[in-house]
């Protein structure tokens, strides 16, 4: 029998990327406290993500999602996007991408406001909404979205809008 060349259309199988996704655990003083961690209120996610946006939490307006096993432990923390100083730009697909690969069982997605200003925009609540959806579909849950600034923070959760 002679080699068939298989094609997908007019491209040759051979042609076509192979995808490849890998999670490496760290093993290292931090990331094993880090793995220890358990969060239980809005809180806890400010006082942890406060501490890893200060250098910009009044310039630059970062978006991070954190993710959580079942025991509500940190699995890990993502920055998804660096933007200017009146926004940023989040994908839910990243951001569940991540979720997956993690095996998360549950997300708080937060972003800064760099002018202090802890009132969600329309684009924030649009964008709770769009990702609590998108998490629903995967069998994840977004426990929060937090919009962290100097002084204090604001919590969807907390204030009902999930």
């Amino acid at each position: 029998m002679k080699n068939k060349k298989i094609t997908l259309g007019q491209i040759p199988v051979s042609a076509v990327g192979e995808v490849e996704l890998t999670y490496k655990r760290l093993h290292t003083a931090d990331a094993i406290i880090m793995r220890n961690v358990k969060v239980t209120s809005s809180t806890d996610v400010y006082t942890f993500l406060r501490s890893k946006m200060e250098p910009h939490i009044e310039h630059i307006e970062r978006f991070y999602a954190i993710y959580f096993n079942r025991a509500n432990n940190v699995m890990g923390v993502y920055q998804v996007s660096s933007g200017g100083v009146a926004g940023t730009v989040a994908d839910p697909k990243i951001i569940l991408q991540a979720a997956l690969l993690l095996n998360a069982s549950s997300i708080v997605i937060a972003h800064n406001h760099p002018s202090g200003n802890t009132k969600p925009s329309s684009a924030d609540i649009t964008m709770t909404k769009k990702m609590k959806a998108a998490c629903e579909t995967m069998d994840i849950v977004l426990l929060d979205h937090l919009i962290v600034c100097e002084e204090s923070f604001y919590s969807f959760a907390d204030e009902g809008m999930l």
